[in-house]
Parts: C-alpha cells; sequence; structure tokens
C-alpha cells in the first residue's frame, strides 16, 4: 500500500472539508445590522400671544417675525417699508412677512388667522432649530383698523435665554406709520367703523416716517369731519405680548 498517497489524500479531504466548513460559515451568518439613523436635531418652540388692550379698536391678522440682530420691521424717525406701509393702512400683513422672508438675519415667520377683537387674544408658535437660538429676537406688528395708518407691536425684543417654560410678557404702544393722513374719513378707514380703501400706494402725509401715534380725535371731541366717535380713541399701551418658550 502506499502510505504517502494515503496521507496526500487524507490531508487534501482534511483541507476540503475546512474550505467547504468555512464557506457554509460565511453564508449562515446574519448580515451586520445597518447603522441607527442620526437623532433629531433638537428644536426651540415658542407660543407668541397677542392680546387686544383697546375698548374699539379690532387688529388685524397679527404677523410675527423670529430673526437675528440686523433686522428691524420699523424705525421711529425713519419712513415706512411698502410692507409695513400695506399693514398699517390696510391691515395686510403678506408683503411685511415677504420682505421679512427675505432678509438674511430672519429664521422664521408666522401670521395670526384673522382679526383679534377687543379683549380677544390669538396665539402664533414659532419653532426653529435650536442652535438658531443664540442671539434670537421676536417682532410682532399689527394694524389698529379703525385707523388710518396706526399700528402697534414690539420690535426686536430679545428671548434667547428663555428656558422650556419661561414667560415674558410685554405691552406695546401705538405707532404712526407716517404714509396716511389721519383723516378719519371713513373712506380712508378699512376697518367696521368705517369699511373704507385701506391701502393706498401714494403717501399724503407729509411726515413720511414712523412717530409715536397722537391718537383718535373722534367727532365727539371737536374733529367735525371724523367720523370716528369717542368709543375709538386709545390709551397707551393697546396691545399686551405674552411670549412663552414651549419646547
Amino acid at each position: 500500500m502506499n502510505f504517502p498517497f494515503q496521507k496526500a489524500l487524507r490531508l487534501l479531504l482534511l483541507v476540503s472539508g475546512s474550505y467547504l466548513l468555512s464557506a457554509c460559515s460565511d453564508n449562515d451568518a446574519p448580515p451586520p445590522s445597518p447603522p441607527p439613523p442620526p437623532p433629531p436635531p433638537a428644536m426651540a418652540s415658542f407660543d407668541v400671544t397677542v392680546t387686544n388692550l383697546t375698548n374699539a379698536q379690532p387688529l388685524s391678522p397679527v404677523a410675527v417675525i423670529a430673526h437675528q440682530d440686523g433686522y428691524a420691521f420699523f424705525s421711529v424717525g425713519s419712513p415706512a417699508t411698502a410692507g409695513l406701509e400695506e399693514m398699517a393702512e390696510g391691515g395686510d400683513n403678506s408683503a411685511l412677512l415677504a420682505e421679512a422672508d427675505a432678509d438674511a438675519m430672519v429664521i422664521a415667520t408666522g401670521s395670526g388667522a384673522a382679526p383679534i377683537g377687543p379683549a380677544a387674544s390669538e396665539t402664533v408658535t414659532i419653532e426653529l432649530l435650536d442652535r438658531e437660538r443664540p442671539g434670537l429676537r421676536f417682532s410682532v406688528g399689527t394694524m389698529l383698523v379703525n385707523t388710518n395708518d396706526a399700528f402697534t407691536g414690539l420690535n426686536a425684543m430679545q428671548v434667547e435665554t428663555m428656558a422650556v417654560g419661561d414667560v415674558l410678557t410685554i405691552q406695546g404702544i401705538a405707532y404712526d406709520a407716517g404714509t396716511e393722513a389721519d383723516s378719519e374719513l371713513a373712506t380712508d378707514i378699512p376697518g367696521p367703523a368705517g369699511s373704507g380703501e385701506g391701502f393706498n400706494a401714494a403717501r399724503d402725509d407729509q411726515a413720511d416716517q414712523v412717530a409715536m401715534h397722537a391718537g383718535v380725535v373722534s367727532r365727539d371731541d371737536g374733529f367735525a369731519a371724523s367720523d370716528l366717535t369717542e368709543q375709538h380713541r386709545f390709551d397707551n399701551p393697546v396691545v399686551q405680548v405674552r411670549i412663552s418658550r414651549t419646547d
């Protein structure tokens, strides 16, 4: 018998068996698990609640703007932007929000769904990435619709340090957009006291700059041409804004 041949054959069989076992073992192994998905980015949410403090001045749908330093939707002593003019004369905030959305310093915007009656409130929720919170500011704007071009709101209120559960309450005064003369005529007032034209691109107020509003005079107080009454007058503050961080 050829013993060397038998040894060689036995060695070949052993090697072949080992290879087959190895191959079977590789084929039977479960595929590696996929890596876990990355965690969702951390978010920050804020509720901005606007309350009307006037007697007979409904507020137009409110505009809320979240932004960094360097953006302002109005500046006292400077002319109103076209977007602010449209809101302050006609109550439409769409052009103002479009201006804001086009600004590199603006992070997010929101709008109220409807006018806010006297003593009523509406809440607008703003959500953004938590990493966008450093330097965060809120601006809020709305028109007093029984006027020619009065508006109110907040300009660049700092909220970056607010923790979840914190609440900030601020009161706002009335401003005059300086774009329309304060005729107090029904034909020029978009609110229920007049149901007039509202926005007109022609600027007939010689001031042409934002200033603190002098208030409504009314026909009850000697302005014979006025279509407004004493009930449409207002004292400052005209609005309360409550900002709460919810997440």
